[in-house]
């Protein structure tokens, strides 16, 4: 009966553990609307804040240029948590740094394109600090990854940062943002006169939507988007984003460090279409990619060179000419509490989140190139969003490039209306709680406003 007793004992302490635990842990979505609150009220007035960007003194300038940082070790590989920090051991392809830098005499911004599943926090707190050795801020830098989930992991300390990239080693976020810098520094020693054009083509056969098995969806954005920059002696460079999610390598397929369909098609643009290419994702957050082949590797080899084979027709059709225009934006965003959900409605506090996660501000950025306007966001950012955009830039009468994973990570940002659906998309990859679509189309269109 001693036995018994001292069992029930243990058993009454565990449950009320539990209980206190659930209770200091977990608290109902809050779902009021998002313009009742005050992290709104707070991210308005810094949009109406902004001040404006100063005017171009001089012609155009740019110069461009990439840097290894294949590291000599292996590495956790990011992307598919289920790997649970599999090192890759063979190197498919190299994986780069690219930088297009841009000046105007009024402004100077660069462009950063990554190798790597997101620009991860860690890396964007670092350059924060160090981007003034190479003559520039964070708020004059816009930056996007190509999204392979092939590509080098160990960026992100904490819980949920170990299942996305593997256990956190601080030497690769040193190898990443060093190689951001030099990137920086050598496209700064090529600067000369550009013209600039845009042009885009349509590959919405590619793509389909991840969230459509839950219920009706709006049209994805299926629109490679082309920003060409053309020097006096004729040396180009491309800007390219597309919607595909960079996931042609099978999650259980590990063993390769690789940029996925994006490296396959950079390479091939700056053997036919420019003597530089950078890849940036674009609006990938309810996107799957439309794979063709037996094998990963052939996947690749046939997606990439379809894109490229549209993109060889289209760009001998983009007239370059010269435009001093250049501006940049960045919007600081407050968000709504943490609101990863674990039981029906119920969602982690933010104690916990932050324990798990990590704390890392994020935002908006808007960054203009003539008349072509790139809005880059900290997330898998939904494409089903792109379309409430163009009635605005048409009025503004620009060109709209729209990319996730610019210098932050917040999760997916999806339609408003999929919120209790339960997808990964919606459900798992929703940190920030309801009206999050509405919230940040808002500020995007405030941004778009702005900077034209």
């Amino acid at each position: 009966m001693k036995v018994v007793r001292i069992l029930l004992k243990v058993l009454l302490g565990l449950v009320l553990f539990i209980i206190l635990f659930l209770a200091v842990s977990l608290a109902p979505v809050d779902e009021t609307p998002y313009q009742q609150m005050p992290y709104y009220a707070q991210t308005k007035q810094r949009l109406a804040q902004l001040p404006a960007p100063p005017p171009a003194k001089a012609p155009l300038k740019a110069g461009w240029a990439k840097v290894n940082i294949t590291p000599p070790y292996t590495t956790p590989t990011g992307g598919y948590g289920f790997r649970r920090g599999e090192h890759w051991r063979i190197v498919s392809d190299s994986v780069y740094v690219r930088a297009i830098v841009l000046d105007n005499g009024g402004t100077r911004v660069a462009v950063v394109g990554l190798d790597l599943l997101i620009t991860p926090p860690t890396v964007t707190e670092a350059l924060k600090k160090r981007l003034p050795e190479v003559g520039m801020r964070w708020e004059n830098v816009y930056t996007g990854a190509i999204h392979s989930h092939n590509s080098l992991g160990g960026w992100a300390p904490g819980l949920v940062g170990q299942l996305i990239a593997g256990e956190y080693d601080e030497k690769i976020v040193t190898r990443i943002t060093d190689g951001v810098l030099n990137a920086i520094r050598k496209a700064q020693g090529s600067m000369a006169p550009v013209e600039i054009g845009y042009g885009e083509t349509d590959a919405s056969d590619h793509i389909t939507s991840r969230i459509a098995q839950s219920g009706p969806t709006k049209p994805l954005d299926g629109q490679i988007r082309l920003l060409r920059l053309k020097k006096q002696t004729g040396e180009s460079a491309l800007l390219c984003t597309f919607a595909g999610h960079a996931t042609l390598f099978d999650g259980r397929n590990g063993a390769y460090l690789s940029r996925d369909y994006p490296g396959s098609l950079v390479d091939r643009l700056e053997k036919k279409s420019a003597d530089f290419a950078v890849f940036m994702a674009g609006a990938v957050g309810s996107t799957a990619p439309t794979p063709r082949g037996k094998t990963d590797f052939e996947e690749i080899r046939n997606y990439a060179g379809d894109l490229a084979l549209r993109i060889e027709r289209t760009v001998p059709r983009i007239q370059t000419r010269t435009d001093s225009a250049l501006a940049i934006l960045t919007l600081p965003l407050d968000l709504r509490e943490p609101h990863p959900r674990v039981i029906g409605n119920w969602r982690v506090r933010p104690w916990l989140f932050y324990t798990v996660y990590g704390d890392y501000p994020s935002d908006l950025k808007a960054l203009r190139i003539g008349e072509t306007v790139l809005l880059g966001t900290p997330c898998d950012f939904s494409g089903e969003f792109v379309a409430d955009f163009k009635p605005l830039a048409d009025k503004k009468h620009v060109n709209l490039m729209v990319t996730s994973f610019d210098g932050g990570y917040i999760g997916y940002v999806t339609p408003d209306e999929y919120y209790n659906r339960t997808t990964y998309e919606t459900r798992d990859m929703n940190w920030f709680g309801p009206y999050n679509g509405a919230y940040f189309e808002e500020m995007m269109k405030g941004l778009l406003e702005k900077i034209k």
